[in-house]
């Protein structure tokens, strides 16, 4: 029931749009045994608007995605995942589900795990890329147009959908992009890299050169992380980000990061004073993507400010590699975030406010959001309240002297002429 409930969120939001038309679908599957956490990974782009999460539906229970596009109506999109998504429910297979998508005009679904494979069905231009485990590990790319093709259970392999949106600036190009992208892709499994490096790496590839860059995202499948609204569209009718250009930088040894624009201005970082790393926004979904033996999963909670999670990831990040899972190191390091303005609209935190749980590499960070439109806390200065309020007192009274000196000098100073 959870499950369903969280698709019919998303199919609410599609319900709600105008368009929502992927023309980029990859599913890239390295691992069919499923145990390597990042052996299976997908995700959708577009020139077009409105590249919401509706675009790239993961199930962590089933472990599989069902990512969507075509030339169809929004409504007839709709139809074809409902139908899809029941006919998963119902333990179908990848090129079953996948195959809905031939009953609805213009409509496109592309559905895998790394248990069931993978399949594109409907209106496509699709390469499928299959790569043997032996010793020559041999690479096969081969072109589909429309009905249905499949990549097999048990297969490496990765299945690759590129068409151009009328009005892109490089319309015309997606054919030859189409065909490099999937060799690279095949290039890519052959010599072991994990399917969300890959990727990350095939949509930064697109993105460059076919001018289908729009943000989309991706998710990876055997560990159930998603890109979440990282690059999808603020606001509706709109264009997500863009995944060829620059996404953030940050500082390897404090942890600080800032986003674009607002990271044009910082070449050092104002921290510690190292040097800052560019993101582009490919790499940025391939590092939040990818499972490495040192991540760190980081909840935020207290506040929904606009990139407090994000930053308060990467500060946390950088304290658990330098000092490991010390709740009170991960608290200094935040307050210190927090001190140069790095994180904003927060009060400081103490170590009781870090939950720490090595055993899962989880950090929860329990924050108290800041009243009315202060953006940092007050300063904790080592003087007593009282004493201040006295000190304010007695400049007071001395104000106050001053004032009756001015105003009756000329009768204090006649008084003391005539003594």
């Amino acid at each position: 029931m959870k499950y369903k409930a969280l698709f019919v969120f998303f199919i609410l939001i599609m319900l709600c749009m105008n368009s929502v038309s992927a023309t980029c679908n990859i599913i890239v599957i390295t691992d069919p045994t499923g145990e390597d956490p990042n052996g299976a990974a997908a995700g959708s782009m577009s020139f077009a608007e409105n590249m919401f999460q509706s675009t790239f539906l993961m199930s962590k229970e089933g472990q599989y995605v069902v990512l969507s596009g075509g030339t169809g109506s929004s409504d007839t999109r709709l139809d074809s995942i409902i139908e899809a998504l029941a006919s998963l429910q119902n333990n179908a297979s990848a090129a079953s589900a996948a195959s809905v998508a031939s009953g609805y005009t213009g409509a496109r679904l592309v559905v895998g795990g790394p248990h069931m494979g993978a399949a594109v069905g409907g209106s496509f231009d699709a390469y499928v890329i299959t790569v043997d485990s032996g010793d020559n590990s041999t690479i096969t790319v081969t072109p589909y147009s429309g009905g249905l093709a499949t990549l097999e259970p048990g297969q490496k392999g990765a299945i690759i959908h590129l068409r151009n949106t009328a009005g892109n600036p490089l319309y015309g190009t997606a054919d030859s992009v189409r065909q490099e992208t999937a060799v690279n892709i095949g290039k890519m499994i052959r010599d072991g890299y994990p399917a969300t490096t890959i990727l990350a790496e095939a949509m930064g590839e697109v993105a460059r050169d076919s001018g289908e860059k729009y943000g989309g995202g991706g998710v990876n499948l055997v560990s159930g992380l998603s890109t979440g609204d990282m690059f999808t569209p603020s606001e509706m009718n709109e264009t997500g980000y863009p995944m060829d250009q620059e996404y953030s930088k940050s500082c390897s040894e404090c942890g600080w990061a800032l986003g674009f624009p607002s990271a044009e201005n910082y070449n050092v970082c104002p921290v510690c004073g190292s040097e800052l790393t560019t993101i582009y926004a490919y790499e940025a979904l391939g590092n939040s993507l990818t499972v490495t033996s040192d991540s760190v999963t980081v909840s935020v909670y207290g506040s929904e400010a606009p990139g407090l999670a994000s930053t308060t990831t990467e500060v946390v990040k950088a304290a658990v590699n330098n000092n490991g899972y010390d709740a009170t190191a991960i608290a200094s390091s935040i307050n210190r975030a927090i001190n140069s303005g790095v994180l904003v609209g927060v009060d400081f935190v103490e170590p009781k406010d870090i939950n720490v749980k090595e055993e899962s590499k989880a950090v929860g960070v329990y924050f108290t959001a800041l009243l009315g439109d202060r953006t940092s806390p007050s300063w904790d200065l080592p003087v007593d309240s009282m004493v201040l309020n006295i000190l304010g007192s007695i400049q007071t009274v001395i104000g106050i002297i001053l004032i009756l000196l001015v105003v009756f000098r000329s009768r204090l100073l006649k008084s003391f002429q005539e003594r």
